[in-house]
C-alpha cells in the first residue's frame, strides 16, 4: 500500500508505504521528498520506493523477484491506471516517474494494481 502528498501543491513532498512480505509483520516507511513536490510526484515517488523496497527484500531472502506474485493498493487512480498503461502520461516528469515504476513493476513476475478508497491509505498510513 503506498501514499504521498505534499503541503502546498507544489509544496513539501512526503509519502508512506506497507510492505508485507510472506509471514513477516507488515512494516511502514515514512518518506519526505523536500520542496517543489506536487501531489502526482509524491504518488510516484512512493510508489517507487514501495517497489524498490520490495524487490530489495525479495532478493535479500535469496528468492527470484520474476517468481513474486505483488499486490498494489493505493488510492491514486492517476498512477495505477497510468503505470498499468489505461491512462497516458502526458506530462514529461510524470512519463519519466511512470517508467521508473513500471520497469519495477515489470521485476516482478505478476503485479496486481488495486484502487482503493482513500479511507484505506488514511487508515493504514495515517494520511
Amino acid at each position: 500500500m503506498f501514499d504521498g502528498g505534499s503541503l502546498g501543491n507544489p509544496g513539501r513532498g512526503y509519502g508512506s508505504y506497507q510492505i508485507a512480505v510472506g509471514d513477516a509483520p507488515p512494516r511502514i516507511v515514512r518518506l519526505n521528498f523536500g520542496d517543489r513536490v506536487t501531489n502526482n510526484e509524491a504518488e510516484y515517488l512512493a510508489l517507487i520506493n514501495a517497489l524498490e523496497d520490495a524487490v530489495a527484500t525479495v532478493t535479500g531472502q535469496g528468492l527470484d523477484a520474476r517468481a513474486a506474485n505483488v499486490e498494489v493498493f493505493g488510492d491514486s487512480q492517476l498512477v495505477l491506471k497510468q503505470v498499468g498503461g489505461q491512462w497516458k502520461a502526458r506530462l514529461p516528469h510524470l512519463q519519466g516517474l511512470r517508467d521508473r515504476a513500471r520497469g519495477l513493476v515489470d521485476r516482478f513476475g505478476a503485479v496486481a494494481l488495486t484502487w482503493h478508497p482513500r479511507i484505506n491509505s488514511v487508515r493504514v498510513l495515517g494520511h
